[in-house]
């Protein structure tokens, strides 16, 4: 950035914090090392810095004024009530500045529709008001978005991943004697550059597949929010399509990894297996921990680029710190995972969906183990949401069995990947048992089983109380199952009379440790 340029943002700066400018009584800013935020009555005027980065150049009025409208453009799909126009900022006959005059303009904004900053998703983590029952309506918007997305395959593969890891790599040297260890980087670059060669043939194989789309490019906490109480996602990225246009499990990554980087194992495990039951993305799991830890290395690079690139003084030992925890992250999502195999049966009402979703954050590293649940997998062959109901022509005898398939054909996927797999199903038939205990031994992997066991009584009620659940299964059904055989040989039984927390707790007890044989 120029002198000249400093000093014309100087003043532009100067005159968006005055209430007087927008006719309000006060002006909050919000600023990161891109923007500045001026939030002035019902409005929120984003004025992009004069800085110029490796991966991004808003050094000109001209460029910002281009960014801008990519801006509006990119994001007004996502949040078509809050992006509401471009305007400019213009020098008066007077010599003052105006907010859409008739000047010459100097500057550029993207204004929006101001929304509560409480309801910013990362500040309603950090007071511990994210609830977890948002997590699935999340993960659906994600997933409709990514459905929807153009696919951009002259963008991401093994090049584009080297491309945008390049960047961290350059901004992470040069963070190093600003709050990072010289070690600690160049373990990282040295295990990163590592993962992208060996999963270089993945990553091809899905941008050649149509795995890369034009995606939201910053998807963590910080950039959704709760609007008209909704889960809504907003500044995607707009200055390169390189960094947008990405494999959406990428995408997908960069939440993820906040939500582990925030202690939020369950509701990163919720987003998780939502996302997967709506999205058949299981063949490119493996590429998972790349992709979280190469967010967590982004996050580390902009909280040193925060630290240096302040228009305000600020606390740059809390942002430092803030670098190095990221850091630390991105080193610990490349360490190996232990994938094991395990199996929840019982009759419908046991409770084995709220069972395996309970256990899986802590069954394996982030964002936990894959939960495969044949309810769901039935829904989503048939192209509907897991809560809408099939009718009985998807649940003939030749039916099940082809979804007994399917389930078999994602538990496989997901252990090559080398990720944990809890599969939630009524299991009911020794031969499906046999299948998934011979499927793990294939894959050379441990397998436990757990059966679920609950009075009749009990389970005729809890079904008659399902609200919005997958499961199409009735009394009669249930009935039905209980007649087929009784507990399996050879796992474990849990009394799934209890408390959710209470069932889990005794759960887990039962579980031998991943390496057992």
């Amino acid at each position: 950035m120029t002198d000249t340029e400093a000093a014309s943002q100087e003043e532009t700066i100067a005159f968006l914090s005055r209430p007087a400018t927008h006719g309000v009584a006060r002006v909050e800013t919000i600023e990161t090392h891109t923007a500045i935020v001026f939030l002035a009555g019902e409005r929120a005027c984003k004025l992009k810095k004069a800085v110029h980065y490796t991966y991004l150049d808003y050094s000109t009025p001209e460029a910002r004024r281009r960014f801008c409208e990519a801006e509006l453009a990119v994001n007004r799909p996502l949040a078509p009530a809050l992006y509401l126009a471009v305007e400019s900022v213009t020098r008066a006959r007077d010599g003052g500045l105006r907010i859409g005059g008739e000047g010459e303009a100097v500057d550029w904004l993207v204004v929006m529709r101001r929304f509560d900053q409480a309801d910013q998703f990362d500040r309603m983590a950090e007071r511990h008001a994210l609830p977890i029952e948002l997590m699935r309506p999340l993960a659906d918007r994600i997933a409709a978005f990514h459905r929807r997305a153009a696919s951009t395959p002259h963008y991401g593969g093994v090049e584009g991943m080297r491309k945008a890891t390049g960047f961290t790599i350059e901004n992470l040297r040069l963070a190093v004697g600003h709050g990072l260890a010289r070690e600690g980087v160049e373990r990282w670059i040295g295990r990163a550059v590592a993962a992208i060669d060996r999963l270089a043939p993945l990553l091809e194989r899905r941008r050649e597949a149509g795995h890369v789309r034009a995606c939201h490019g910053d998807l963590h906490l910080q950039n959704i929010c709760l609007f008209e109480g909704q889960p809504t996602l907003f500044d995607a990225i707009e200055f390169d399509p390189a960094l947008s246009c990405t494999d959406v499990l990428y995408d997908l990554a960069f939440l993820l990894m906040d939500l582990r980087h925030r202690g939020l194992e369950a509701h990163g495990g919720t987003v998780f297996n939502r996302y997967l039951d709506r999205c058949d993305e299981a063949d490119g799991l493996e590429a998972l921990p790349l992709f979280m830890s190469a967010r967590a290395g982004i996050r580390a690079q902009i909280a040193i680029a925060n630290a240096l690139h302040r228009h305000e003084a600020g606390d740059n030992a809390a942002l430092e710190a803030q670098a190095r925890g990221y850091l630390a992250l991105a080193l610990e999502l490349l360490e190996p995972s232990a994938p094991r195999l395990l199996a929840i049966g019982g009759v419908s009402g046991t409770g084995k969906s709220t069972l395996a979703y309970a256990m899986a954050p802590g069954l394996a590293s982030a964002p936990g183990a894959r939960v495969v649940r044949s309810d769901i997998l039935r829904k989503r062959a048939a192209g509907v949401s897991p809560e809408s109901r099939l009718p009985e022509s998807h649940y003939t005898v030749e039916a099940h069995a082809e979804n007994h398939r399917r389930l078999l054909a994602e538990v496989r996927a997901v252990l090559a990947a080398g990720r944990a797999v809890i599969v939630d199903a009524v299991l009911a038939l020794p031969s499906e048992r046999g299948e998934l205990e011979a499927l793990a031994r294939q894959a050379g992997v441990p397998f436990q089983g757990l059966w679920l066991d609950a009075p009749v009584e009990m389970l005729e009620r809890r079904i008659l109380q399902r609200r919005g659940d997958a499961s199409d299964a009735g009394i009669e059904v249930m009935r039905a199952q209980l007649q087929r055989g009784g507990i399996p040989a050879g796992w474990q039984i849990v009394d799934a009379s209890g408390a959710p927390a209470a069932v889990a707790a005794a759960a887990v007890k039962l579980l031998r440790p991943a390496n057992a044989t």
